[in-house]
């Protein structure tokens, strides 16, 4: 005779934890994150792309930079913008220093068009922590890297 024994609702709903692959379950809650080695930090620049049958216009979004702080580079159809700063920050009470602050950082984005600029009438132009690119296009390939004005 075969006895079966009914599971028990409670038993059904236990679940495993690991805490190793469930580290952000561990701490939520506490209003904190665990650090990563892992953890991909997004690009400062954001962009907008657009184009028409002649050119590319590109608005990338670069908060907190100068324009002297502002590379960029195309390669055929390949477009590389880089931003780099560097700050300090000093706070004084008399003679004792009581807040010393320093900020270095730097951001990169690359992508490629469909179709290779013409560099030779390529332009840059940053104000207002956006850049704008305006890049016609081209057959052929030839790197140049823009002055911004």
């Amino acid at each position: 005779m075969l006895n079966i024994i009914p599971r028990s609702p409670l038993l059904s709903n236990i679940a495993r934890f690991d805490p190793f692959t469930n580290i952000d379950e561990l701490f939520k809650g506490f209003g904190m994150r665990p650090f990563s080695m892992e953890t991909e930090t997004p690009s400062l620049i954001k962009i907008d792309l657009t184009e028409n049958d002649t050119t590319y216009t590109v608005r990338a979004e670069i908060p907190g930079m100068k324009k002297e702080d502002v590379k960029v580079q195309v390669d055929g159809n390949r477009v590389s913008i880089s931003a780099e700063t560097k700050q300090e920050k000093e706070e004084k009470e008399g003679e004792r220093v009581i807040c010393r602050e320093r900020y270095q950082g730097s951001s990169y984005r690359s992508f490629t068009l469909g179709s290779d600029v013409d560099e030779s009438k390529a332009q840059a132009k940053f104000e207002n922590g956006v850049l704008e690119l305006t890049l016609p296009k081209k057959n052929g390939k030839t790197a140049k890297q823009l002055e911004i004005k």
